[in-house]
């Protein structure tokens, strides 16, 4: 009778361990419920996936909506990095004015405060620096040649940033002292941060600025189509990187022998501008042709379209044309001027396959809005995280009559793809 119940236990057992089995093989075969993508908050989202649009033509440069792309299938050998932007640090005068404290000093943590936690989660976190950081030596100026606070700079290194990217129209604003001045501040007080687009030396100048995180090395590369008729010093001529097709075919060029992915950010475009100029055009064929991966505009101080653009050989290119201000407090008034206060994120996964192949896995834009308070102080918010009651107290309701809470989402679902505009 012993032997009995033993034998029907181990019965029991093998037969059990038979349906584990059996239902693991079951959920790795596919029968479990695929992952619902979730964003960094947690919230469900759509997911905009590179790699095999439906682009109908293999003309170079030319642009495609059609699908985000493929999925890669998933390994342990698959590596990814995610990576984001934004747009303009505009120092108009109030600004600057912001940051002074009762002590007396200047602080500029309120300028980043409501998307300093989100920064932070990003392998790769980079912002348009649109004017220079020279200190107080060369005067404190708003529009129309700028010059900034040390102080923003610690604001932008405590929010999370790892590159900033400095070949701006306005680069040469306090001409050669302003702009040696800013990158030796840079240099000496954030030695951690990666400056790109402004050179003190001829060598640094032709150094491409490279990024390595998870296994993926990332080169980013950062040009301005002028610097507003000012000169570049003499004995500078290497100071800001002027987007010449020469330049660019250079450096991509080398940043090919060394990185997995190009990441382009050109200063271009036309002011106020939201669609795409003849000048972004010509620029985007040109890259395609030479396979830059990403390209992440700025300059035109109002949000731009986010497309998909093929190249030659099939190869897929996703460029943000502009992703407008970050910061700013312009002195113009009127109908539409509500557009220089709203702002993107770009928001990007990259993926290294395990043949090495990197390429985007997901990408977004996410709207941002600068609030502008009665009182004089400002902030950047997610515009996720803004309400219509805050929209009603801003002083852009009183600069521009027409500025609503329900015009400014309706304008971002009017110049941005629903399959890149994420949380708003």
């Amino acid at each position: 009778m012993l032997k009995k119940k033993k034998l029907l236990l181990t019965c029991n057992i093998v037969l059990a361990c038979i349906v584990v089995i059996a239902g693991l093989v079951w959920w790795q075969q596919g029968g479990g419920k695929k992952a619902v993508p979730v964003d960094k908050s947690g919230q469900l989202r759509e997911v905009a996936v590179a790699a095999s649009g439906t682009a109908s033509d293999e003309t170079t440069g030319s642009e495609t909506e059609g699908d985000t792309g493929a999925d890669v299938t998933a390994s342990g050998n698959v590596k990814t990095l995610t990576l984001s932007m934004v747009g303009d640090v505009l120092l108009h005068s109030p600004v600057s004015k912001s940051g002074l404290q009762k002590n007396g000093k200047y602080n500029y943590d309120h300028l980043f405060r409501h998307v300093k936690s989100e920064v932070e989660t990003y392998d790769v976190a980079m912002l348009n620096e649109e004017v220079l950081l020279a200190g107080p030596k060369f005067g404190i100026t708003g529009y129309p040649k700028f010059n900034g606070r040390f102080e923003v700079g610690d604001a932008i290194e405590k929010a999370g940033f790892d590159v900033i990217l400095h070949a701006t129209n306005h680069s040469m604003d306090q001409g050669r002292a302003g702009l040696i001045s800013d990158l030796k501040h840079w240099k000496k007080a954030h030695p951690e941060l990666k400056v790109t687009g402004m050179y003190l030396t001829k060598k640094a100048s032709k150094k491409i600025t490279y990024v390595k995180k998870n296994g993926i090395k990332i080169a980013i590369l950062n040009y301005t189509y002028g610097t507003n008729g000012l000169p570049l010093p003499s004995d500078m001529p290497f100071a800001v990187n002027l987007m010449t097709k020469a330049k660019v075919k250079r450096d991509v060029k080398l940043a090919k022998k060394h990185a997995d992915f190009i990441v382009v950010c050109p200063h271009w475009g036309t002011e106020y501008f939201t669609g795409i100029s003849s000048y972004q055009k010509e620029w985007t064929s040109y890259f395609a042709k030479l396979k830059v991966d990403l390209v992440i505009g700025a300059h035109p101080h109002v949000i731009g379209p986010v497309k998909w653009v093929k190249g030659k050989n099939g190869h897929k290119m996703l460029v943000y044309y502009s992703l407008g201000n970050y910061i700013n407090s312009t002195s113009r008034r009127g109908a539409g001027v509500y557009r220089q206060y709203l702002g993107g994120m770009a928001d990007v996964t990259i993926e290294k396959t395990e043949e090495g192949k990197a390429q985007i896995k997901e990408a977004a834009f996410l709207p941002l809005i600068t609030h502008y308070s009665q009182g004089g102080k400002m902030s950047t918010y997610f515009m996720k995280d803004y309400t219509e009651k805050m929209a009603k107290k801003s002083r852009v309701s009183q600069h521009d009559k027409t500025f609503t809470y329900a015009g400014a989402k309706a304008f971002f679902k009017k110049i941005v793809s629903k399959k890149f505009l994420r949380d708003i």
